[in-house]
């Protein structure tokens, strides 16, 4: 399949695979890229002898296209900014943040440069600083949101844009990926499939909520706290969200509550105190499966209904 950002970035298949902290590192970026796709090693606020041995690890096991992304609020973005540079990473996704300080040093170096958006005033801006593609990022994706659906958002950044645009947000199978393109998306990005990857190295407690969830097993939470989150739903989540619905925790216990509270999900599968991050669409996702399969299977599908 072959579009725009097939061209941009050099790889078989148009999706990235969503730069997910704590989660996203180089055994499972690497199978993504080997297997057609583009991966990412999640940058978040994790020390920088860290992510320079996972870049190194992610080049020794893939030729391919692969990205890293940065968390701009991070306490360590310059020096991650430098990092991408220095490792010569051929692409940078950026979150939370205006990366335009940014921009035009990792374009000197080389270095494609794909801000995530959650509106389309956001989105010009990040064409006027120079950036190659955007991602629209719906309300339906996990982990950090905006308030716009991947629906309503995608064709209006479309229609403002005259960079590619990759959709994400609720994309887990091969219908998703036709409805993106038929919205104008040159690509996609999917992070909840791809923690149902074998690749993935998350507690087996955390694939497994992944694997059983239903289509109301997701919650949003934090939104008072300005930092709205999407994640399943277990005791620990739910009780967030009741206390921010009735008032029970201040903005500041609530923050107090959940620091930590990913890695502890990630590394440790703990129910009781673990934030479980994941998409509205982990309904669709049914199995464990090899990174190569979701991928093939997924786009096979897409193609047979753009073919029809």
């Amino acid at each position: 399949m072959k579009t725009k950002i097939t061209e941009l970035l050099n790889c078989e298949y148009p999706i990235l695979q969503g730069g997910m902290a704590w989660i996203a590192e180089s055994k499972l970026a690497s199978a993504v890229s080997n297997a057609g796709g583009v991966g990412i090693i999640a940058g978040g606020s994790a020390p920088i002898d860290y992510l320079r041995e996972q870049i190194r690890a992610c080049k020794s096991m893939t030729d391919k296209t692969f990205g890293v992304n940065i968390m701009l609020m991070s306490p360590n973005a310059d020096d991650l900014a430098q990092l991408v540079i220095d490792e010569k990473v051929p692409l940078v996704t950026t979150g939370a943040g205006n990366p335009g300080k940014y921009i035009s040093a990792w374009k000197e170096a080389g270095i494609k440069v794909i801000p995530v958006i959650p509106s389309v005033a956001i989105a010009k801006r990040m064409e006027r600083a120079g950036a190659d593609a955007v991602v629209a990022e719906g309300m339906e994706s996990g982990g950090h949101i905006g308030e716009i659906t991947t629906m309503c958002l995608v064709p209006q950044v479309v229609d403002a844009l005259s960079i590619p645009v990759i959709a994400a947000g609720g994309i887990a199978d091969g219908r998703g990926i036709a409805a993106s393109f038929m919205l104008g998306a040159e690509g996609v990005q999917a992070g909840t499939c791809f923690l149902a990857s074998e690749e993935c190295q998350i507690n087996p407690t955390y694939k497994e909520l992944v694997v059983k969830a239903k289509d109301t097993d997701s919650v949003v939470t934090g939104r008072y706290t300005g930092h709205p989150c999407r994640g399943i739903k277990t005791k620990f989540s739910k009780m967030l969200a009741s206390g921010e619905k009735d008032g029970t925790l201040t903005p500041d216990e609530f923050e107090n509550l959940t620091l930590g509270s990913l890695r502890k999900a990630v590394q440790d599968g703990n129910l009781d105190e673990g934030s479980f991050l994941c998409g509205a669409i982990a309904g669709l996702v049914r199995e464990v499966k090899p990174c190569s399969e979701i991928i093939k299977e997924m786009f096979g599908q897409a193609e047979k209904l753009l073919n029809a």
